[in-house]
């Protein structure tokens, strides 16, 4: 009994984004900064993933189910109506 439940555990590591900061269970991809990150990352099969709670940035294998960037969310459903001078947003 104990195996299955050591096996469960271990699928739940590698395949269910937690924390290690803060414990939730909530991830965003990140943005690749580095040549690293860029061509390094993906031949061992890892992504960068930011904690959607606390921010921490960390690297996590590419099967594990994260949600997209928000601002490659927000460009995907952008309005294509032409806003008029009042909406604009001018500090």
């Amino acid at each position: 009994m104990t195996k299955n439940s050591s096996d469960q555990l271990w699928l739940q590591r590698y395949f269910e984004f937690h924390c290690n900061d803060c414990g939730s269970d909530t991830g965003f991809r990140s943005r690749r900064r580095t040549f690293s990150e860029r061509y390094l990352l993906p031949i061992f099969l890892m992504q960068p993933v930011r904690c959607a709670a606390c921010f921490r940035r960390d690297y996590r294998l590419i099967f594990m189910p994260v949600r997209e960037r928000l601002s490659e969310v927000a460009g995907k459903h952008s309005v294509s109506a032409v806003a008029g001078p009042d909406t604009r947003n001018v500090a």
